[in-house]
């Protein structure tokens, strides 16, 4: 299976570890020799049809900062490689923009039209335009996989999809981003908003700039992504009614342990699409601290189940997307 990536990050990094300590129970349990032909990262490129060798590429972005510095790298674009080189999956993992999507959705639309299969971490083209992705991905009869978008590692997605399979379900809502529920959770202990913002930050679970979780984008493009998917709606950001937790009072945290609930930024899918502060009853299993997520499904004949785990992490997501592989390559293998 030869293997386009665009993005080599945190979950580019860790994937190519995962392939590395894997490689022998891959081949054994799936039949599978995972390939990368071609790395872009957001310096430069390498590109090798034989296969790049994964340890030589993790010690020279560790070492130079780009896969540029490989053996033969240049400065070829994402869009000329995908054009050029000829691979069954191209794994898009280019960080976020939720203004317009890009450069992912153009990554994500090249690959599709050439045939590839493409698998994505980058919530911000399925987001803005998951339907027609779908679509086009369908018109092209490839496959277009995106597991590490909601939970990381846990399987939220597939959860819905393949274990309430013969059930229909009416209804979600969960936990979405574990930033803005770790806060929650400090500030429930009596820290202030930008006090539990700041230990947040220290601690590696907030960016720089946090307002993509603290104002709701990330939890809302999210619920997008599950509607879509889950729901088999057709919508897009711009139909989701979404507020973060920057007005959230420590007395308002009081106030709701009075009552024996907590406040959690709750996204929810019943006919409407909201993300919003909601009050919720300590005895809930959607009650979880930390940077836990959950999500509780209503299905139609197995009533409530709920699905808790890890939202975010580098080899969480990686694990995601390594998911995602091996389901692409049994389809490939059934053809």
């Amino acid at each position: 299976m030869r293997i386009i990536t665009v993005g080599f990050g945190v979950v580019g990094q860790n994937l190519a570890k995962l392939l590395l300590s894997r490689n022998e129970d891959l081949y054994a349990l799936y039949g599978m020799k995972p390939r990368l032909v071609a790395v872009v990262d957001s310096r430069g490129s390498v590109v090798s049809t034989s296969g790049l060798d994964l340890q030589k590429l993790l010690d020279v972005k560790k070492a130079k900062g780009t896969v540029a510095k490989y053996e033969n790298g240049g400065k070829r674009s994402a869009e000329e490689i995908i054009e050029s080189v000829d691979a069954e999956v191209m794994l898009e993992l280019s960080p976020t923009n939720l203004k317009t999507g890009e450069p992912g959705i153009s990554s994500i639309t090249t690959a599709i039209k050439k045939g590839m299969n493409v698998i994505t971490t980058n919530k911000g083209p399925l987001a803005l335009a998951l339907p027609s992705l779908i679509e086009l991905a369908e018109y092209n009869n490839v496959m277009l996989r995106f597991s590490g978008t909601v939970g990381g590692g846990t399987p939220i997605l597939e959860f819905a999809k393949r274990c309430l399979k013969g059930d229909r379900i009416r209804s979600f809502r969960g936990i979405l981003n574990g930033t803005t529920n770790y806060i929650l959770t400090k500030m429930e202990e009596g820290l202030t908003f930008n006090d539990a913002l700041a230990d947040a930050k220290k601690n590696g679970y907030a960016e720089a700039d946090p307002s993509l979780d603290v104002d709701g984008y990330d939890a809302a493009a999210k619920l997008v992504i599950m509607a879509n998917w889950i729901m088999n709606m057709k919508v897009t950001m711009k139909d989701v009614n979404f507020t973060g937790i920057s007005d959230v009072s420590v007395s308002d945290m009081k106030n709701a342990l009075k009552k024996n609930n907590a406040i959690k930024l709750i996204a929810s899918s019943n006919k409407e699409l909201t993300v919003k502060p909601t009050e919720v009853p300590k005895s809930d299993p959607l009650c979880v601290n930390g940077t836990l997520n959950a999500v509780t499904f209503s299905s139609e004949y197995s009533g409530q189940q709920t699905i808790i785990g890890r939202g975010a992490g580098g080899m969480e997501t990686a694990s995601a997307v390594l998911r995602d592989l091996i389901e692409i390559r049994e389809a490939m293998s059934r053809v």
